[in-house]
């Protein structure tokens, strides 16, 4: 087979591979892989799926459709900063509390599904947990409240 055909046969490949390397490619189903955690609210157990890459935060719970009770996504970020979300491309209405470094709860915020309306955080923090909206309220869980597991223990 001459090269140009060969080139022309496995072009498409190629690209796409390129495009999934460097991100380009968006992600059109919702990303169930990631590593998780166990997480606990007081008595509350909760298994948090953990978001530590940009792509991964960017991708966060968008295409979900459903999640358990007890599940939710930990955002991870390398330093403390105002952090802000949006519910582009997300189904579930959530709730985001912004935690500081020792678990506290520092604000929550309810957001609306498929929305570009910002929620931050009411100062610098390094956690964002997303969970079912209400899940904090029914719970009675508010700012102040503090959380447990690894990212928080010894601080």
């Amino acid at each position: 087979m001459p090269v140009a055909s060969l080139f022309r046969s496995r072009l498409p490949r190629l690209l796409a591979t390129a495009l999934l390397c460097t991100g380009a490619l968006a992600q059109e189903g919702p990303q169930m892989g990631l590593r998780r955690l166990e997480l606990t609210a007081g008595m509350y157990r909760i298994d948090a799926q953990m978001a530590l890459s940009p792509q991964e935060r960017q991708i966060g719970l968008m295409h979900r459709k459903d999640m358990p009770a007890q599940e939710g996504m930990l955002f991870v970020f390398e330093q403390p900063a105002t952090q802000c979300f949006w519910m582009k491309n997300t189904l579930l209405p959530l709730t985001a509390a912004f935690i500081a470094d020792d678990g506290t709860i520092v604000n929550l915020a309810d957001m609306k599904p498929q929305t570009e309306d910002s929620h931050c955080s009411s100062k610098p923090v390094r956690y964002v947990l997303e969970m079912n909206q209400g899940w904090f309220a029914k719970r009675g869980l508010k700012a102040g409240a503090r959380l447990g597991g690894a990212p928080f223990a010894g601080k």
